[in-house]
């Protein structure tokens, strides 16, 4: 029986991912349920079972290609089963191939410095061949001022562009407003030195607590209605060296401080080697994302979507008070929430960050 390996859809948003490294060839056997191919999408790395047990007959997207959702990247088939490539990939319209270009290594080589693409010079050399002086010719022709040399091109393709499309998408769709609070993390400093466990989970169970409290931050808008989930769920964002990764803590309200300490840290290696599930990518409900490690003090994070609203961490840094009529130092934090002025107005975000600030001012957690 012919079967289709073809791209998953493994969030809501997803309209294409990477493939990113195929662990079998063409002609080799697999096995049913066994990794055959790895996934890049929503800024993580997935691998994807075989759907049937056969021969890997023919790859149809190689390694590094982006692919729409439920293209065929490649057909099982039983040993010399017959198949027909045009049947296969009927419903799925393949993406225009780079046309080739005949220019000569020195050519290519000036045209990757000065990041020139070689389709739009016009070749001198024999049979239209683009000679390294074409392309200098270019150059000259196309920049009245010196242009400067490209060092390396990264493309657009995996994490990258699928961070570079959710941020277009949040911030043409979603009208954002913040507001910016500032906490006194005495308390939470109290925790951390005696429970062992990282602000970042203070903060989530904080927050966590909040939105229980107030639903409409916990929501999205789909059409002309505005969903309330009933889950919390809260996403930590978590730098890579592919890009930015938000894995989720599900159900965070229902889980004890030392639980969400040990879920970020788990959650937050497998992000950086690249292993998360699908599972623990999907279904956020708000995001959390902290740039204090960073020295950062201030800053107003971009809506992860279709999420309604995301926190904004910054460093702890100590302040001088007085407290009694005598002049002390405490550590504080500030706090910034982005939030979709559609769903949202400033009186009930203010109101929500009140109470995440009240908490965590207040040892609450």
């Amino acid at each position: 029986m012919v079967t289709k390996v073809v791209m998953p859809k493994l969030s809501l948003t997803m309209k294409e991912g990477t493939v990113g490294k195929w662990y079998k060839r063409e002609g080799e056997t697999v096995e049913k349920g066994e990794p055959i191919v790895e996934v890049i999408s929503e800024k993580a790395t997935y691998d994807l079972e075989a759907p049937a047990s056969g021969i890997l007959r023919k790859i149809f997207v190689e390694e590094g290609v982006d692919a729409e959702v439920n293209a065929v990247l490649a057909v099982i088939t039983a040993p010399n089963e017959p198949f027909s490539e045009t049947e296969i990939l009927q419903p799925v319209e393949e993406k225009e191939k780079e046309k080739l270009v005949l220019a000569s290594p020195a050519a290519k080589r000036l045209a990757k410095e000065y990041g020139v693409d070689l389709s739009h010079v016009k070749g001198t050399g024999p049979e239209g061949r683009i000679v390294e002086e074409d392309v200098r010719r270019y150059v000259d022709e196309t920049s009245r001022v010196q242009q400067p040399k490209v060092k390396e091109i990264i493309p657009l393709t995996g994490f990258r562009k699928t961070s570079a499309e959710r941020v277009s998408l949040s911030f043409r769709t979603a009208p954002h407003s913040a507001i910016v609070m500032e906490v006194d993390a005495s308390k939470a400093k109290e925790l951390y030195e005696k429970l062992h466990v990282s602000y970042t989970a203070i903060i989530v169970e904080a927050v966590a607590e909040a939105l229980r409290e107030h639903s409409m931050l916990n929501s999205t808008l789909e059409g002309d209605k505005i969903k309330i989930f009933e889950d919390i769920n809260v996403g930590v964002a978590v730098a890579t060296s592919q890009g930015l990764v938000v894995p989720v803590i599900h159900n965070a309200d229902r889980k004890s401080l030392k639980e969400i300490d040990t879920i970020i840290n788990d959650l937050t290696e497998k992000a950086r080697n690249g292993k998360l599930s699908k599972e623990e990518l999907s279904g956020g409900t708000f995001t959390i994302t902290n740039l204090g490690m960073y020295g950062v003090e201030f800053f107003t994070p971009i809506i992860n979507p279709p999420e309604a609203a995301i926190l904004g961490v910054g460093k702890i840094r100590e302040k001088p008070v007085v407290i009694n009529g005598k002049m002390e130092t405490k550590p504080f934090i500030f706090l910034s929430l982005s939030y979709d002025h559609r769903i949202i107005d400033g009186a009930p975000a203010a109101e929500f960050l009140g109470r995440i600030k009240e908490r965590i001012e207040k040892g609450l957690v």
